[in-house]
């Protein structure tokens, strides 16, 4: 988990400091917008921007009874984030798997894609597409009923 947090850590670090040369300046506007947008940033980049993470075999099972496609990801991800964005409200549908939490996921993700962890990797009906279109992704969803 410490891995998923460094980089959002490293953003409020960093606004905290700009901030604080703000103020120094006699900005105190400048600094407050400063610190408020390294905030948005590093929330952007933690895992609380994506649905709630579970086990690689829990997700498996899960997707031979719904059929909804399996997504492994992992925090600070540019394209995991902009797959996340881009499905909106339709993330929920699928299953999320974090690669830097479950080490079977992360072996599901090298085993799929010859040896290193590239995310975000969707799996769907057994077969894996690497860093797939959103668009493609919604597609795949099953219709709710």
């Amino acid at each position: 988990m410490a891995r998923a947090l460094t980089l959002p850590i490293l953003f409020v670090v960093c606004g905290v400091v700009v901030a604080a040369v703000r103020i120094a300046a006699g900005s105190p506007v400048a600094a407050g917008i400063a610190l408020l947008v390294f905030v948005l940033l590093a929330g952007l980049y933690s895992p609380l921007a994506f649905p709630r993470s579970i086990g690689a075999a829990e997700a498996q099972r899960r997707s031979a009874i719904d059929g909804r496609p399996i997504v492994y990801w992992r925090a600070g991800c540019k394209y995991c984030l902009r797959l996340r964005i881009r499905l909106g409200r339709d993330a929920r549908r699928l299953h999320w798997v974090d690669i830097w939490r479950d080490p079977a996921g992360a072996a599901a993700v090298r085993a799929a894609t010859g040896g290193d962890e590239t995310v975000p990797t969707v799996v769907l009906a057994g077969r894996p597409y690497i860093n797939p279109d959103p668009g493609w992704v919604r597609e795949q969803l099953p219709q709710s009923t």
